[in-house]
């Protein structure tokens, strides 16, 4: 991140995914990838939509958030990483891939409040 933005958005998509049902898992990769990425936890919500259904949640960080979205019927996970400060964000991707076991991942960066 360099000096005229204020943070780095990264848009990931989790294709071929496990554990995308249980609710712990999902939760501690996501504050795992947050530590890893340098982020400090503030608040984690997860709500499992039920037995072999998806889960949405969001960790708040003190540097923004990680939220996430999964279809398992699917094998898909739509995931949010939002961070600011000396945060790497790329790290939190490194902590679901081995979490989640994806057999692709895609990833889009936007650099967000960029001055002109």
């Amino acid at each position: 991140m360099t000096r005229n933005e204020a943070a780095t958005h990264l848009l990931v998509e989790l294709w071929d995914a496990a554990g995308l049902s249980d609710v712990r898992a999902v939760e501690d990769a996501l504050t795992r990838a947050a530590r890893e990425s340098g982020a400090t936890v503030l608040h984690s919500y997860m709500h499992p939509f039920g037995a072999e259904q998806g889960v949405s949640g969001v960790v708040v960080l003190a540097e923004s958030h990680i939220a996430i979205h999964t279809w398992p019927e699917r094998g898909y996970a739509a995931v949010d990483v939002f961070m600011c400060g000396a945060c790497d964000p790329y790290r939190a991707v490194a902590v679901l891939r081995e979490a989640l076991a994806p057999g692709r991942v895609e990833i889009a960066e936007h650099r967000r409040g960029v001055a002109g």
